[in-house]
């Protein structure tokens, strides 16, 4: 079997499953803020009573992003050491400073705010949340530094065959790393604010389906209390409204924020890696028009197959260059560009191993980057629009009763969460044959294909044994995590506020989080 395959394999799935906790706990940290902000400022305790449950949810976030974060150091160095050769003098620098910059910063004061409670003056216990989540922004910065220097390299010098960073300035201020940190952001937000949504609409269908809360004659809500069950009173209910119309607002905002730095990160990739946005429209002949819909074979390199059977004039140009004239290159002809440029097969040499003078395929895989692009923008679109709709169906304070309502709510969680995999795969196969792609108008010889990445000594059987032990670890702090969130979810407020004398949804014993509260 292809090592290489594999290796990208391994990498691709602890990658992906490591993102999808990420943009929840950048997004729902200044959320997290806010509400302890606003509770700091009025004394109401319906925000005391958000940030306690909000707060446990984060950290469960919080803990398992870590835990997944870890393997891929140790990846870059058992399976992709010529990679790490190869980057290291400017890979180093960006992941360095995410980790004295940032990752201490942010656990030293998320363990002061977990065991500051009662113990920490309020506005100082509210700053120290404020450093962690100022710091998980900070941490997301460099390391999209530091892939960012992969799409697209500056700053350096070729000194014996390998860059050398001469300016980290330049690589801190790459064009490419700002606008896809201001994207990733605001997807972030959009996962964040979808979350809030969803869980706010669970907990209110739930109090409306106990009997807690009805409506009068004009249809506006009526919150009641069950004394029967500690926490299920009138403030438990402006808890959950508020919950969802601020994750409502933040999503939104959110996938608006994604569309405007989307747009801009389009116009630059065109620029700098023009054959994964050809890709990424099927665009296999030069022209102006954007592909809504491709059949076809589309693993094709010569896309001799592919057949755009519903397409936007003009749309494409401006997707591209702002305007709507100029004609965008297609696949068929960058490729000889391309072959041109950087050779028609791979270099001789012991790093590539059986793979010396093998053809260079540059073609992504199409039928990725189609799709993947438009599942991006599809799933993004639908949550937004699922948000709008949510403020007016809420806007007489609570929920319709229907079930089915609430079971589409919380499956919508997944929708921004699907739009950001979806985005950050198409980022990644987009980029191939190299790990490190040329940078058009850069150094010379500043660039790496994949196939030239990989540790030499690392066998078929080493990386498909480490790939099976990966995914069912992973799987199971799948179960873990997706465990953690529906119990904490399930109890409610009550569940994490110590003051309303409420037994947990289980032993608390168990509860693994529980000397945080």
């Amino acid at each position: 079997m292809d090592v290489v395959a594999i290796a990208r394999w391994q990498f691709g799935i602890t990658t992906v499953y490591h993102f999808l906790l990420v943009p929840l706990t950048i997004g729902l940290g200044p959320a997290l803020v806010f509400m302890q902000w606003r509770w700091v400022r009025t004394g109401d305790d319906r925000w005391y009573r958000m940030t306690r449950f909000w707060g446990k949810v984060y950290l469960v976030n919080f803990i398992m992003g870590v835990a997944t974060g870890i393997v891929q150091e140790f990846q870059f160095g058992l399976a992709w050491s010529e990679y790490s050769r190869f980057v290291g003098d400017v890979f180093g620098a960006p992941l360095a400073m995410e980790a004295l910059l940032a990752f201490f910063v942010e656990s030293t004061f998320l363990g002061l705010w977990i065991f500051g409670w009662q113990r920490l003056p309020k506005r100082l216990h509210l700053l120290t949340l404020a450093m962690a989540a100022g710091a998980s922004v900070l941490s997301a910065y460099f390391i999209i530094v530091a892939n960012s220097w992969m799409q697209h390299p500056v700053g350096v010098a070729l000194v014996h065959g390998r860059p050398r960073m001469t300016d980290v300035w330049a690589v801190l201020t790459n064009n490419t790393a700002l606008v896809a940190f201001s994207h990733t952001i605001a997807g972030s937000a959009g996962v964040a604010g979808g979350f809030l949504l969803g869980i706010g609409w669970y907990q209110l269908w739930k109090r409306r389906s106990l009997g807690i809360d009805e409506l009068d004659a004009d249809g506006r809500v009526v919150p009641g209390e069950d004394p029967a069950q500690p926490g299920r009173d009138r403030l438990d209910h402006r808890v959950w409204i508020n919950t969802l119309r601020v994750g409502a607002v933040v999503a939104i905002l959110g996938f608006g924020a994604v569309a405007v730095t989307g747009d801009a990160q389009g116009k630059l990739l065109f620029q700098q890696q023009p054959l994964k946005m050809a890709s990424a429209e099927a665009a296999c002949e030069t022209g102006t028009s954007f592909s809504v819909l491709a059949v076809g074979d589309v693993s094709s390199a010569s896309c001799a197959n592919v057949t755009n059977l519903i397409e936007i004039p003009f749309v494409l140009s401006f997707l591209a260059n702002g305007d709507f004239s100029t004609p965008v290159k297609g696949v068929n002809e960058l490729i000889p560009q391309y072959q041109r440029a950087y050779g028609s097969t791979l270099p001789t040499g012991s790093i590539y191993g059986s793979r010396s003078g093998a053809t260079i395929d540059y073609q992504p895989d199409m039928t990725v980057t189609y799709w993947g692009f438009r599942i991006m923008i599809g799933f993004g679109g639908i949550a937004a629009f699922a948000a709008a709709v949510a403020l007016w169906l809420t806007r007489k304070g609570t929920v319709p009763r229907s079930k089915r309502l609430m079971q589409l709510a919380v499956f919508g969680i997944l929708a921004p969460f699907g739009a950001n995999a979806a985005g950050w795969i198409f980022t990644e196969m987009g980029r191939q044959p190299f790990v490190v792609a040329p940078n058009p108008t850069g150094v010379d010889g500043v660039s790496l294909f994949t196939a030239a990445a990989v540790s030499p000594g690392v066998t078929a059987g080493e990386l498909i044994t480490s790939l099976a032990t990966f995914a069912a670890l992973y799987g199971v702090l799948l179960v873990v995590e997706v465990f953690l969130l529906v119990r904490v979810i399930r109890g409610g407020v009550a569940a994490v506020v110590p003051e309303l004398d409420a037994p947990p949804p289980t032993d608390r014993e168990d509860d693994v989080l529980a000397f945080a509260y």
